[in-house]
């Protein structure tokens, strides 16, 4: 069978695509979360450190991305094992992004993510009894709270994972990035990780239930060091990180870049905080 590439999304989709998704592929998804939701959620009365927890999310990824019909390419893999411990961020496109982040980095790891999501059920119970880590990006000062304890989780030597824009596009473009990767990675004084996906939008845009399986490509950037960086410099460092994924997303994407592609970085950091 031939692979189809990677290209914009038809509109409106073939009635093939749409019974498969209606009939197949959501039912799929949707039993494989409440599935392994669940399983999760008993694991976690005798899984103290989270290892079993994570595998568990694992093989829920691998089946959720197996059931949308997507193969996976990662570029530039070397750059997932250069640092123990590094903050991880990726550009937000999709439902799917988060299966296809955790069915592709070999490792454990965290995950930083909207609080609002604590609150569904199968993936909240999962969130809540695995130790990852809310965030309230509608109040800065709870979201200043939330990101120290971010940090605590990154000295105590488990990596991070993020989405800078805080939500998913709706246009397949990069959307502008809040500041709390960056300001976790310079607080904990580890690498961040610049990665961006491919192929997810076209996938399982925002405000649909309908599968159009594309090949998907998640390509990671040489680790950004922090070192040389103070918290008066969260901003500069979060112009840098937006450049470097916007770069290594329209390397890799059939859509073409704005005519100035870095983006503006929010500062949502109270000066009290620095």
């Amino acid at each position: 069978m031939t692979r189809r590439l990677l290209g914009p999304r038809p509109d409106p989709l073939p009635l093939s695509n749409r019974l498969l998704s209606f009939f197949v592929q959501a039912p799929a998804v949707f039993a494989s979360t409440a599935f392994f939701g669940s399983l999760s959620l008993t694991a976690s009365l005798f899984d103290g450190d989270g290892k079993l927890q994570h595998r568990i999310a694992q093989a829920w990824a691998r089946t959720s991305v197996a059931a949308s019909g997507c193969p996976i390419t990662i570029l530039g893999d070397e750059n997932l094992r250069k640092h123990d411990v590094a903050v991880y961020a990726c550009n937000h496109l999709s439902y799917m992004d988060t299966p296809v982040i955790f069915a592709s980095m070999p490792f454990q790891f965290r995950i930083v993510a909207r609080h609002d999501l604590w609150k569904m059920p199968f993936i909240g119970w999962h969130l809540h009894r695995s130790g990852q880590v809310p965030v309230n990006v509608d109040n800065p000062r709870a979201s200043i709270s939330s990101l120290s304890s971010a940090v605590k989780t990154l000295k105590s030597g488990m990596p991070l994972f993020i989405f800078p824009e805080g939500g998913r596009t709706e246009s397949g473009h990069p959307n502008t990035f809040l500041n709390g990767p960056t300001f976790m990675a310079i607080r904990a004084q580890v690498p961040i990780v610049p990665m961006a996906l491919i192929g997810t939008h076209e996938l399982l845009p925002i405000h649909t239930a309908q599968f159009y399986p594309v090949p998907i490509s998640l390509a990671v950037g040489e680790p950004i060091d922090t070192t040389a960086y103070s918290m008066r410099q969260v901003d500069e460092l979060t112009s840098r990180l937006s450049d470097e994924i916007c770069r290594l997303y329209y390397e890799h994407s059939y859509l073409e870049a704005p005519a100035v592609p870095s983006l503006e970085a929010i500062t949502e950091i109270p000066e009290n905080a620095v």
